[in-house]
């Protein structure tokens, strides 16, 4: 991993993921581009009599400004971690958040993207309705989301959730690349339902392609009630950082939109990291 790309707009939220972003171009040794975006209105020429150029360089000198302004605040927090030798790049962009943010993973070959989330209703709602929720779908490379209010500590234990398709077969193994930098345990969690129609040759199968991985779990939990059982996991496995593939976004949706989860959201925080299909 070489470079990680952190959007910021100036709020607490990116301010949080900053500090996880930075702390993970320490572990990987890489650089950290920062990359704030800034949207231009829409001018009806013929009813304002404004050039639009003065405009656009009145907007873009605000936000330069702004960025300007931040920066040294971000140096600091970088400092007080020691950080302070990490190596950061600055980009602003004018144009939509999603598209400048593949832009600039395409043009800068970026290797992770974090972000932060925030909403009132619970960190995993915030995670698949806004912004995040459409890098996740739209890019090609991971995705850390840190849910603001989120505290960085070294993590231990890695959650991988998996259905034994083929293509977390892959995901995983990427997991495991970035496991082992971090020097944590990868757990891997599925939820066995009623109706089920993963065999176990199936399961053998699928779990022989890491049958030399040391610090990695497997964890066949029988249950119907999926979304409570890997909520109950996390509890009780001290898991640091929920890993997903997103082949199939709507069974994200559905696990983690129900009140039961709404509730322990406010006390439950862990960063996701999202791996592409």
């Amino acid at each position: 991993m070489k470079k990680i790309l952190l959007p910021i707009d100036f709020s607490e939220t990116s301010d949080n993921a900053f500090v996880y972003a930075i702390e993970m171009a320490k572990i990987f040794k890489a650089e950290l581009v920062l990359l704030h975006t800034f949207e231009l209105p829409i001018v009806d020429s013929q009813s304002l009599p404004l050039n639009y150029a003065t405009i656009y360089e009145t907007i873009e000198l605000t936000n330069f400004d702004y960025f300007k302004e931040k920066m040294p605040q971000l140096h600091t927090i970088a400092e007080e971690r020691n950080l302070s030798h990490i190596n950061m790049s600055h980009i602003l962009m004018d144009g939509d958040l999603v598209y400048n943010i593949k832009k600039v993973v395409k043009q800068e070959n970026i290797d992770l993207v974090v972000m932060g989330t925030n909403g009132a209703e619970g960190w995993f709602d915030s995670f698949l309705g806004t912004n995040t929720g459409a890098v996740i779908s739209d890019v090609s490379v991971p995705v850390l989301s840190v849910p603001n209010g989120t505290k960085f500590s070294k993590f231990e234990n890695i959650a991988f959730t998996t259905r034994f398709r083929k293509k977390d077969i892959e995901a995983l193994a990427k997991l495991l690349l970035l496991a082992k930098e971090l020097q944590v345990k990868v757990k891997c969690l599925y939820v066995k339902t009623f109706d089920s129609d993963v065999s176990n040759d199936k399961i053998n199968r699928w779990k022989s392609h890491f049958d030399n991985e040391e610090n990695l779990q497997f964890f066949i939990i029988p249950n119907d009630d999926v979304n409570e059982t890997i909520e109950d996991f996390l509890v009780s496995q001290d898991i640091d950082l929920l890993a997903m593939l997103t082949y199939k976004r709507n069974f994200f949706v559905e696990l983690f939109t129900n009140t039961t989860t709404q509730k322990l959201s406010y006390h439950l925080k862990i960063p996701i990291l999202a791996f592409q299909e």
